[in-house]
């Protein structure tokens, strides 16, 4: 699927996830701006899938602060001249401590790292595709925001508030061009676990191909019409 020169900012860009994703739309065409924390690691990201200078910009940001995000953005959009995509590929699980037993710089620590993340780069990005008129916003949603198993409370609650702004975002956008979208997984098999060594417990686990494959649909042209969509890829039905 061919993004003609579409500019992509990917979050999350040096995680495992996020090194498939940037592979699958570099060869699809896209222009890439990479965010993350460490220099040295998005620029590894880049020489791997083999981004030629012309075709990818950096940016080191702590997401967590508005001041970071909006200085990634900016740097992106006036380097492009654009931002056409957001994928925002920011991880994070703790789990394992009842709701009796949770201590509150747990959940705070996972609301920043989903909720804040996603509130600070959407609010800075939004503006430059409602301008132009076309834009597509995508998260990775989790199965555990919306049916929330035992013992996993903080990293739900977060991943249920990421998903309460995103789909609240998407009626707000509605009739701008801009489309938000959430692709819903349970776990993300990194080492493709589910073909090599299959059992029922990781039979509805995502590999991360899945996922980018998913993600190059949502932002075609064609999927112009969805939007404030949950997309599960976890088989769960």
């Amino acid at each position: 699927m061919a993004l003609d020169d579409r500019v992509v900012l990917v979050t999350g860009a040096t995680g495992v996830l996020g090194q498939v994703v940037v592979e699958h739309f570099a060869a699809a065409g896209a222009r890439l701006g990479l965010v993350g924390t460490d220099l040295g690691r998005l620029n590894h990201v880049a020489s791997h899938v083999g981004l030629g200078d012309d075709r990818w910009l950096p940016a080191v940001a702590d997401l967590r602060n508005a001041g970071d995000a909006r200085a990634a953005v900016a740097a992106i959009s006036g380097h492009f001249g654009r931002v056409d995509v957001l994928l925002h590929l920011v991880g994070g699980w703790v789990g394992g401590t009842a709701v009796a037993d949770l201590d509150p710089a747990e959940l705070r620590g996972m609301l920043d790292q989903h909720l804040w993340t996603t509130l600070n780069i959407v609010q800075a990005v939004l503006p430059h595709m409602v301008e132009g008129g076309w834009g597509r916003i995508l998260a990775i949603g989790s199965r555990s925001g919306l049916e929330p198993p035992p013992k996993v409370a903080s990293y739900a609650v977060a991943k249920a508030a990421e998903d309460a702004l995103l789909r609240t975002l998407a009626r707000e956008a509605a009739g701008t061009g801009v489309t938000v979208n959430l692709v819903t997984v349970g776990t993300i098999d990194e080492e493709h676990q589910r073909e090599s060594a299959a059992t029922p417990k990781n039979a509805t686990w995502t590999e991360p191909e899945e996922i980018a494959a998913a993600l190059l649909y949502l932002c075609s042209h064609e999927a112009g019409a969805i939007n404030g969509a949950r997309l599960p890829l976890d088989r769960r039905g």
